[in-house]
């Protein structure tokens, strides 16, 4: 096939504080070639831009494509997100600041980047390609470290004019509540989160009431993450499905608030604590959806899984930025 014939490639990256993946799509979001490498952050933001590069050139060469084929990437992180420039304001979990993503791959790659956040991307990738398929309106919550939230309405990821929105982790559902780390009191975060959980489970191995846990992580809650909680319930630590089955019923007090709001047809459940206990968290949620949701509005959505899994901010990253490229083309 002559190149002037060629369909062009789409490259969708997940940029995580651990781990950062770059996947080459073709027009159909088949994937053609992936890479996954340790984001490394501590080493500095010139030493991860190189990085990147290198990951999206290592997943570009595992079929034998070329720079010259892109039509676009995407890059799907996570902190505050200039989204009309393109930049990463500042985020925790890698220590960067004022990273001027877009600019900096343009220029190495010749080609429109587009930078979203990394929850908005997995609901873009679960309504293109998973779970989520074809729906009018997709409300997608993520509990983990934190809670994220994402909306597509229409085809088109609900943000702000310059930044990213649906931060759903911070609405107040406890008033007077313990304080988030946003600042303020009561937020969804402090009682559905990992780390509430973790928390809470952390103190009922102490206790003696949650002995498997105990046996595998000691009371390190940096240590009780989704996977582990998952096994102290298949376990027999009761005590410690009783403390999830409380974090995912808030979770769904908090969705029916939003639900009530945007009259989704699909409430999409992912991130590592869902996916890990799956059943628990349909569960807890449609329940409280079926308290608190306007009876007008009980009969028009589905609770679904998420399908994709590690693949959900890459592909949604490409698709989006395959959308915003082929929009601006049209305009």
């Amino acid at each position: 096939m002559s190149r002037k014939n060629k369909h062009k490639l789409w490259v969708g990256f997940d940029l995580g504080g651990t781990k950062m993946m770059a996947t080459v799509f073709d027009e159909d979001l088949h994937k053609r070639g992936s890479v996954r490498k340790k984001t490394k952050a501590q080493e500095g933001v010139k030493a991860g831009l190189a990085r990147m590069t290198d990951v999206i050139e290592a997943a570009l060469a595992e079929k034998g494509d070329s720079r010259r084929d892109l039509g676009g990437i995407g890059i799907g992180c996570p902190g505050p997100l200039d989204l009309k420039k393109g930049i990463l304001k500042e985020t925790a979990n890698l220590g960067w600041s004022d990273v001027p993503l877009r600019k900096y791959l343009e220029k190495r790659f010749k080609c429109p980047v587009v930078v979203m956040n990394d929850v908005d991307a997995g609901v873009y990738g679960e309504y293109r390609k998973g779970a989520a398929r074809k729906a009018r309106c997709v409300v997608g919550v993520f509990p983990g470290t934190g809670i994220g939230g994402g909306c597509v309405y229409d085809g088109r990821v609900i943000t702000g004019k310059r930044s990213t929105c649906f931060e759903i982790g911070h609405m107040c559902v406890v008033p007077n509540g313990i304080r988030c780390g946003c600042g303020n009191c009561g937020c969804l975060e402090t009682v559905a989160s990992r780390m509430a959980i973790a928390s809470q489970a952390a103190a009922a191995a102490f206790r003696g009431s949650a002995p498997h846990l105990l046996a595998a992580c000691g009371t390190d809650v940096s240590e009780i993450r989704s996977n582990a909680i998952a096994a102290a319930i298949r376990a027999g630590d009761d005590a410690v499905e009783d403390i999830v089955r409380q974090a995912a019923s808030w979770l769904g007090i908090g969705i029916s608030i939003t639900v009530n709001l945007m009259a989704p047809d699909v409430v999409l459940l992912g991130g590592g604590l869902v996916e890990a206990m799956p059943k628990i968290y349909r569960e807890e949620v449609k329940k409280e959806l079926g308290r608190h949701v306007m009876a007008s509005l009980q009969d028009s959505f589905e609770v679904v899984i998420s399908k994709l899994g590690d693949d959900a901010v890459a592909t949604g990253a490409a698709s989006w930025a395959m959308e915003e490229v082929e929009s601006a083309k049209r305009d």
